[in-house]
């Protein structure tokens, strides 16, 4: 059975840093695109950060590029994502989402909202001002 369990999350400060981790089991993820979404009240859950299997590709939100870095552990089967600068608008439920689709799918690809994704629980993220 996939397993992903989100960590990491909490209340910070705006302008603060926090650094999501996902573990995943159940199956070896390092063929597979992981990401984050997120989803704040009363919205719809949006795309955040996806990376490529290999992890050499990246794919960001453009108001979270420049500020969130997703990185993966393929030897851990993680995948992290580091916030600096963060914003009250940043926070959301954080999901780490895993490529259900098959193997060695693209970071862009996992962004699409027709591609089917393992999903873990979530973790709150929230920014106060």
């Amino acid at each position: 059975q996939v397993q992903l369990v989100e960590s990491g999350g909490g209340l910070v400060q705006a302008g603060g840093s926090l650094r999501l981790s996902c573990a995943a089991s159940g199956r070896t993820f390092s063929s597979y695109a992981m990401g984050w979404f997120r989803q704040a009240p009363g919205k719809e859950r949006e795309f955040v950060a996806a990376i490529s299997w290999s992890g050499t590709k990246t794919h960001y939100l453009d108001s979270v590029m420049g500020r969130f870095t997703i990185s993966r552990d393929n030897a851990k089967d993680t995948v992290n994502l580091q916030m600096n600068s963060l914003r009250p608008e940043d926070t959301a439920v954080y999901y780490c989402a895993a490529d259900a689709a098959g193997p060695f799918g693209t970071a862009t690809s996992l962004a699409q909202p027709n591609v089917k994704k393992y999903w873990g629980q979530g973790t709150q993220v929230t920014v106060s001002s």
